[in-house]
């Protein structure tokens, strides 16, 4: 007897505490957004840009600007549960280029930022399929893969971006539906 109360009470024990993780987890996501904290955190996100789009021959992301649009973006059209895995997400790694690196992440030379990038991208994987797709719907995209839509999104729809870093015509010529690329040509900006 003594011993199936002992194995019930380490069922109970353990479903508790998963449970209590689980809706700790679930407020997490759905408290209110610190939108505060992200106004704070302008100059980490364009440095975050600009190392997914650095400047080269054309110019980075945040030359044209893509920090203020990523945070026009979480601000107005990203779900609760998005905006705060982008603000856990830059808090986590805030905390890890300190922990790693002893300085913040503008401060990290280009291969610590690249390394501090894929560490990221690696955390916010998501399954394959219909379970990653359960889990975005869920759980919201993770924080790498956020920044990373609205980073493309914000140089390719930018001026600076669509002019420069794309190839662009204000006024188009007669429609040719398929043209081969030639080696080295930039891609279209309008369609």
């Amino acid at each position: 007897m003594k011993r199936r109360k002992a194995i019930g009470r380490i069922v109970l024990i353990g479903g508790a505490t998963v449970t209590a993780y689980s809706g700790y987890k679930w407020y997490d996501l759905k408290k209110t957004p610190d939108l505060v904290y992200l106004d704070q955190q302008r100059n980490l996100i364009a440095d975050l840009a600009d190392a997914i789009i650095p400047a080269t021959d054309t110019p980075g992301a945040k030359e044209a600007g893509v920090g203020d649009f990523i945070i026009m973006m979480i601000k107005d059209c990203t779900d609760i549960k998005s905006q705060n895995k982008f603000i856990g997400g830059l808090k986590d790694l805030e905390h890890y280029c300190i922990a790693a690196f002893n300085k913040p992440f503008g401060q990290c030379n280009e291969n610590e930022k690249q390394l501090v990038l894929t560490l990221f991208e690696e955390r916010g994987k998501n399954f394959k399929g219909i379970l990653g797709k359960a889990q975005n719907r869920f759980l919201g995209k993770s924080f790498f893969t956020t920044l990373k839509e609205y980073t493309v999104e914000g140089y390719c729809t930018s001026e600076m971006g669509a002019t420069r870093g794309l190839a662009y015509i204000h006024i188009p010529g007669k429609y040719l539906g398929c043209i081969p690329m030639q080696p080295g040509q930039k891609v279209w900006a309008t369609k």
